[in-house]
């Protein structure tokens, strides 16, 4: 019997039918739960008429060694492309239907920027589960609040952060399939009025070929990935009524590439970086808390593909991107039934990118983008109203007014009621604008729109139903969203030039009973992109690349004894349209396909945690995207210590 099939076995004795990684804690009360992240001040979900998600602490410690993107690939509507991948694979975001690059990043409430691709998006690769507390999912524009890029939602990844004991403890070993390592430690604690947290962890794998050999002969070499990730956050509590705070992030990966779908490369290497460094502060001053945050955070990636001693090419390319980000606001608390936000953002945004190509017998070329003239400054100024607890009636609305110096002004707005009945049932919709502004790379480089760009403006609607009672939790939506001026590369540029739609619905059901939890959802998502012709007629098709149809997630898991938990997940994606660069796009039932995972978890008092993750443990051979290999049966297993 091969090992693959003991390690099933033994798992599926332990647990006698366990399923789920969704603690059963947090099952029943999150009508209760206090968020921060849908109107950026505390406030308990029942009072909001936003869709929101939380991936609770509890949840993160029964993920031990799994990356921050496979626990997201399991909450309803959010499709991580790119997870079931090697580490250090380019990682992309799609919820409810959105294009990549239309869900904003937030690390503790600021915006996670990296200004030097094609789009905004934020190397999620650079954020390890070990430094996470929790995570809200905040799904819908967000634009009022946030500003360009939360078309879709916001991610808000909430650090951890010091407090207890003067000085606490904490390291943690796992090692697993191809060669993979992960070693982490980290001290935290409060003394009188300064509280600290600094953690530092390393992964390390030696992965397989990212490119996916068809024949199994053609000898591709593994693409390996190294990392080290920094985090530390400190507070000082100056006064009262007065605090401070300050935050640092490094990260630093490396890892091998390949020369595309189904195309090896031996020469092909990368490396990633990320540093952030910021302060705030809190003011309470009567019934007004005024806030203010400064962020830094510059991103850079280097490629190098050289052949040239084997008579092939050579390529170099290196791009750092830079971005100042400042926020003033205050929230007042009227009374106890109104809540007023108002502020002010400022964002500075600069991209530097050089670039050579040589190719034997065409000659070379060049590239490269100044950071003295591929610039962007935004200003924000914005507001919101809370009114809550009228006999069950809550509502919330806002407007946000962003002016650019280098394209059109944007108005957004957002109008959110909610009713809740006897503490139980709540009805709850949304209308609210977006919008995503025009990249750096898409405003200055080579390819750049000769008549110039303007945002993407969308319009999103909501409404659902969510039912809580204790050891129940059940909540169905509705969504549409329609998007213009959707910034596409047509005829060697990018234009202004394509209307996208996109329609679906969730359902999401949590039930615990006794030891037993059962967690599950299901999201369908359909939409359509409208490209302008040149006659009097307009094409319209399917373009959700990446985005399923259908996907479903259902766990069921079982606290066995005081120490140990078990559980089992099961995730089927359907059916979607992919594509291969430079090739056709593609749908055929072979890109849809099912994973199912185990893991369990077994506590030694407080202190000590021994764990181990199973994925896709029938062995499934499928493709999360086209040309590229998933992972066949993996694991991790390891140990973690508090003090």
């Amino acid at each position: 019997m091969s090992q693959k099939h003991l390690f099933v076995l033994a798992l599926l004795a332990g647990s006698q039918a366990a399923f789920a990684q969704n603690s059963h804690d947090t099952i029943g009360r999150s009508l209760d739960q206090v968020v921060v992240t849908a109107t950026k001040f505390p406030v308990k979900q029942s009072q909001v008429g936003k869709v929101l998600d939380v991936i609770t602490h509890d949840q993160i410690e029964k993920s031990g060694g799994k990356q921050l993107t496979e626990v997201l690939n399991t909450q309803a509507g959010v499709v991580v492309a790119g997870a079931q991948n090697n580490l250090g694979t380019g990682q992309s975001i799609y919820i409810q239907g959105a294009e990549a690059g239309k869900t904003l990043i937030l690390i503790d409430g600021i915006p996670a920027y990296d200004p030097s691709g094609t789009s905004t998006n934020f190397d999620i690769n650079l954020i390890n589960l070990d430094e996470v507390e929790r995570v809200e999912i905040l799904k819908g524009s967000q634009s009022t609040l946030y500003g360009s890029d939360a078309v879709a939602g916001v991610i808000n990844v909430i650090t951890k952060k010091g407090g207890g004991k003067p000085f606490n403890a904490s390291a943690g070993v796992a090692g697993g399939s191809f060669g993979t390592f992960k070693g982490s430690a980290g001290i935290d604690g409060a003394i009188g009025g300064t509280a600290y947290n600094v953690q530092y962890t390393h992964w390390q794998s030696d992965g397989r070929s990212s490119a996916y050999d068809t024949t199994g002969k053609g000898h591709f070499d593994n693409d390996g990935f190294n990392e080290n990730l920094v985090m530390a956050n400190i507070s000082q509590k100056v006064t009262d009524n007065f605090g401070l705070r300050g935050n640092f992030l490094y990260g630093r990966y490396s890892n091998d590439l390949d020369g595309g779908a189904y195309k090896d490369d031996r020469a092909y290497t990368s490396r990633s970086g990320n540093t952030q460094a910021g302060v705030g502060g809190d003011y309470k001053l009567g019934l007004a808390i005024l806030h203010f945050n400064y962020n830094y955070n510059t991103v850079t990636r280097h490629y190098l593909d050289d052949t040239s001693a084997q008579g092939g090419s050579y390529y170099r390319a290196d791009f750092t991107g830079r971005s100042h980000y400042a926020d003033l606001y205050s929230t007042i608390a009227v009374d106890p039934h109104v809540e007023l936000l108002a502020g002010v953002d400022y964002r500075h945004q600069q991209i530097t990118n050089t670039d050579l190509s040589v190719y034997p017998g065409f000659g070379s070329f060049t590239d490269s983008l100044s950071s003295d003239s591929a610039r962007v400054r935004q200003f924000a100024a914005y507001a919101s109203v809370l009114v809550k607890n009228l006999g069950g009636f809550n509502i919330g609305f806002g407007g946000r007014y962003n002016s650019f110096n280098r394209y059109g002004n944007v108005v957004t707005y957002s109008v959110n009621p909610s009713f809740v009945i006897n503490d139980r049932l709540k009805l709850f919709a949304d209308l609210s604008s977006g919008f995503s502004a025009p990249t750096l790379y898409q405003l200055y480089s080579p390819y750049r729109s000769l008549n110039g760009l303007v945002p993407e403006r969308s319009l999103t609607g909501e409404g659902g139903i969510q039912y809580n009672e204790s050891g129940l939790n059940l909540r169905a939506l509705y969504f549409r969203r329609h998007t213009k001026n959707e910034i596409v590369f047509a005829s060697a540029n990018y234009v202004n030039l394509d209307k996208e739609d996109a329609h679906g619905f969730e359902v999401e059901a949590a039930y615990r009973y006794g030891i037993w939890s059962f967690v599950g959802n299901y999201a369908y998502t359909s939409g359509t992109v409208t490209t302008a012709g040149s006659g009097a007629k307009d094409t319209t098709y399917n373009n959700l690349y990446q985005r399923p149809k259908n996907l479903v997630n259902a766990s069921i898991g079982v606290q066995a004894t005081k120490g140990l938990f078990l559980s089992l997940a099961l995730r089927t994606v359907g059916q979607r349209i992919s594509s291969i660069y430079g090739g056709p796009r593609a749908e055929a039932d072979g890109f849809a396909y099912y994973t199912l995972n185990g893991y369990a978890e077994y506590r030694l008092g407080k202190m000590m945690k021994l764990f181990a993750d199973f994925k896709n443990i029938t062995g499934q051979r499928y493709f999360d995207m086209p040309g590229y290999t998933s992972f066949g049966f993996n694991f991790m297993a390891g140990i973690s210590v508090h003090l």
